[in-house]
């Protein structure tokens, strides 16, 4: 490759080099869900963006000789409803909404996204840990932060003191008086030494379901903690990337920093990525807006790999406005994509040559200039069109054929996955012929049938040898006549 990998990164706000910390092993976390409803197309957005970052790390990583590690936590407790230190655990909300467990909300939810997420083609992490699942780590974190004078327990709860940091707000650029502005009902808390502390630990109130018991008494994490305390312990105290959305680097991602850097004296991230917004008529998606679009409702409409498709024609870092005309717009492109795949499987060999590396080397380019997945896209659809130009007139020799199909394999295939594989690619094409053969066997049929009326039986004998002769059996019932290929 004559380019080496670029990422954006949030905390510079520049294009920067990547080179993992450790030469053998690259890891990347990113925030995952909160598991209390379906998974909808702005979730979409996000995994499907990671996944083509992790995928490409690994393509990189191979060529360079490190290995990639990949955690997507679940979410499955301690997000409040005003993402702040206030309001009501997101998944105990909806567990007495529903009427049943949380756990059952949490487990019902994360099975729902999983099953979504497979469907986009978005390839499972390496580890998938939840909160739930990592109480003592935690508290441990928690503990940590207190007896190193950057916590303080207050009426129960534990808050970071954010005047121990001085780094706080590096990441959103948000000043301590914007974070009070901002911090709502929770400025107004009188066992908070600073409006702007957020809690590491929060008291259970009477009649609180997911609760733990703790130095501090029962209660369960505060939304922030989860994140450091899970990532440090698969990554380590300083880990290569770090991805989210954008509307998590206020508070969410600053006191992700806060409290891991406080805690270990290093650097908690090198590179932070953030993923934009999906928009409808350009206001953001999102459940608390009742604007959301369902991907199971999406899935009963298009074909998943189709919203992959359309998800990838924007950048990552770019909003992207629904509507279901982009979609089917998207619908054309990607069956062209298809089409002209497996027209190339099924070409015959030719002695044409297509310069098909070049087309690599801007695929690459594209990928290497930070994850820009619709130029790499532009890019195949240029190859598209000069491989369909190479295919009119002759055919490729073997060496271009093996090349062009390697290229989709690998990028179109392996690294963007907006293609299917093969075996569905000419299954297919069989279930085509199968429509085509049945279309032409009516109107033989009928054909038939006329000259019978007609009492034109040498016709009718004919058209019936004919097809014996080419391994299709005509009988006629009393319902009219049927055909079926014969056994061999």
């Amino acid at each position: 490759m004559s380019s080496s990998l670029h990422i954006y990164n949030s905390l510079s706000r520049t294009k920067e080099p990547f080179e993992p910390i450790n030469p053998a092993l690259a890891t990347i976390y990113v925030c995952g869900p909160t598991v209390y409803g379906h998974a909808h197309l702005g979730h979409a957005k996000s995994y499907v963006s990671f996944d083509v970052v992790v995928r490409w790390l690994r393509h990189v990583g191979e060529k360079q000789g490190y290995k990639v590690r990949y955690v997507q936590n679940i979410t499955d407790v301690g997000h409040l409803t005003d993402d702040a230190d206030e309001g009501e655990d997101k998944i105990q909300k909806q567990a007495r909404q529903e009427r049943i467990e949380p756990m059952e909300v949490a487990q019902f939810y994360t099975r729902s996204f999983y099953e979504d997420m497979d469907k986009l083609g978005v390839e499972r992490p390496n580890i998938a840990p939840t909160a739930t699942g990592h109480i003592p780590e935690q508290i441990a974190l928690a503990e940590r932060l207190v007896e190193t004078g950057h916590a303080y327990e207050s009426n129960g709860n534990v808050y970071f003191d954010v005047n121990s940091f001085t780094g706080y707000g590096k990441l959103s650029g948000r000043t301590d008086q914007e974070a009070l502005q901002s911090g709502g009902r929770a400025a107004e808390r009188s066992d908070k030494r600073n409006p702007s502390d957020f809690a590491l630990w929060k008291k259970a109130e009477p009649g609180h379901i997911m609760k733990w018991q703790s130095p501090w008494g029962e209660g369960y994490p505060g939304w922030h903690l989860e994140c450091s305390a899970m990532a440090m312990k698969y990554l380590g105290d300083t880990i290569d990337i770090h991805g989210g959305g954008m509307e998590n680097k206020f508070p969410h991602h600053d006191c992700e920093i806060a409290q891991s850097e406080a805690a270990t004296g290093k650097p908690f991230v090198r590179y932070w990525m953030h993923n934009n917004m999906v928009t409808v008529d350009g206001v953001k998606m999102g459940k608390s807006l009742k604007n959301f679009v369902n991907l199971k409702e999406l899935f009963g409409k298009f074909d998943p790999l189709v919203i992959r498709f359309f998800i990838l024609q924007s950048h990552y870092r770019s909003p992207l406005d629904f509507s279901e005309t982009a979609i089917k717009a998207s619908q054309s492109g990607f069956e062209k994509l298809q089409e002209v795949c497996k027209r190339l499987l099924k070409s015959a060999e030719g002695n044409g040559q297509l310069d098909v590396a070049a087309f690599e080397q801007k695929i690459t380019d594209a990928l290497n200039d930070d994850f820009n997945t619709p130029v790499a896209i532009a890019v195949l659809f240029e190859f598209v069109k000069a491989l369909n130009g190479a295919l009119d007139k002759g055919g490729l020799d073997a060496v271009s054929k093996t090349a062009a199909l390697a290229l989709f394999d690998t990028y179109a295939g392996e690294v963007l996955g907006i293609l299917k594989s093969r075996d569905e690619l000419l299954a297919g094409e069989s279930g085509e012929s199968a429509q085509t053969l049945d279309d032409v066997m009516q109107v033989l049929l009928e054909l038939r049938k006329e000259a019978r009326a007609n009492k034109d039986f040498a016709t009718s004998d004919k058209i019936r040898n004919l097809l014996l002769q080419r391994g299709i059996e005509v009988k006629d019932t009393k319902d009219g006549a049927t055909w079926s290929k014969k056994k061999a």
